[in-house]
């Protein structure tokens, strides 16, 4: 790697983004390297279309990988789950810090839960996978369509117009965000419900930061060795089994898939168990698959991740065993990232 005054770390200009980014640059600050952040515009920043619309994955990823290709970035910060099953040639996952709470948040008006909401009443998202999942427990629920920053989409509930820019719509009784975004940006005050995986399987690597880097950059040098620091192996391992059941059914972050993967440390001479819950939904919630997968783990990192890959493969093939594309049309999802 070429010598460098300062890492330049490349980020969207969101509130979310940034902070995510100074979180990554405080890590690498702690092993010792100078960081930088430079803001770049992506497409997903300026189109005013649905995130299905635009096509989901990929739409905030390519001008910052970008960046990374011309040399105007050496490293970026990616919310996991927004990156392209698909990796570019040139490109690599450097480090994935440790992972922050996975699971969807409600946030409604008067404190009401999902059970508590009122017939009829109005459910914020931009998110398929979402709206699917909570029509199948709520199929009289109104889900509406919404786009925009966190402060935006809070600004949507009434009662909490005041966290949008200029006052917010209060059009809504409730929205449902990650609660991982909501917990770093400070706002973990406002969900009124953490939603249970039971009911609500968040999207693959939800919660998870992707910390993105050329690859000749990634083995050796200086930053090479401080992304090794701030890598956390049991997010790897959780977040490359829910990834791969995306990559095998040829899904993105616009399609109705949940997927989250808890791993159990060894014991004694008890392996580690690597557990993935899966899920897919038809849009309307009038049907969903679920499927539960586990695996014993090598000790070695490389088989440990082969086997964690595997272990979403397996699971994607249980769900189109038990038609997964009848449900919901894969294909397609897949066919626009």
């Amino acid at each position: 790697m070429k010598n460098m005054s300062a890492i330049r770390l490349g980020t969207r200009a969101s509130t979310l983004a940034t902070t995510q980014s100074e979180m990554v640059a405080g890590l690498l600050r702690s092993e010792g390297l100078d960081v930088d952040l430079t803001t770049i515009t992506t497409h997903g920043d300026t189109s005013t279309a649905s995130l299905a619309a635009m096509g989901g994955i990929g739409v905030f990823a390519s001008a910052i990988r970008s960046a990374l290709f011309s040399g105007d970035a050496d490293i970026a910060v990616h919310s996991f789950k927004d990156l392209p099953t698909g990796h570019p040639l040139g490109l690599t996952i450097g480090a994935v810090p440790v992972r922050e709470d996975p699971r969807d948040a409600l946030v409604a008006r008067d404190g009401l839960t999902l059970t508590d909401l009122p017939h009829g009443a109005s459910v914020g998202t931009g998110s398929p996978r979402r709206a699917a999942q909570v029509l199948a427990v709520r199929p009289d629920l109104t889900i509406v369509d919404i786009r925009g920053n966190v402060d935006t989409r809070l600004g949507r509930v009434k009662g909490l117009g005041h966290y949008a820019q200029g006052g917010g719509k209060e059009d809504l009784d409730a929205v449902v965000l990650a609660a991982s975004g909501l917990a770093r940006l400070g706002h973990r005050d406002v969900i009124t419900e953490v939603l249970d995986p039971s009911i609500v399987l968040p999207a693959p690597a939800q919660g998870a930061l992707a910390v993105e880097c050329r690859t000749a950059d990634s083995r050796h040098g200086t930053l090479a060795k401080a992304l090794a620091k701030i890598d956390d192996q049991q997010t790897r391992l959780a977040v490359t089994a829910e990834r791969a059941v995306l990559s095998h059914l040829e899904a993105g972050c616009a399609a109705p898939i949940g997927a989250l993967a808890h791993l159990k440390p060894a014991a004694g001479k008890s392996p580690a168990i690597l557990t993935l819950d899966v899920v897919v939904a038809a849009i309307d919630g009038s049907r969903t698959i679920r499927e539960r997968v586990s695996v014993e783990l090598p000790d070695e990192v490389d088989p440990a991740l082969a086997a964690a890959h595997t272990l979403g493969v397996t699971a994607a093939e249980e769900l189109l065993d038990d038609g997964a594309t009848d449900v919901a049309d894969l294909k397609a999802s897949g066919s626009t990232r």
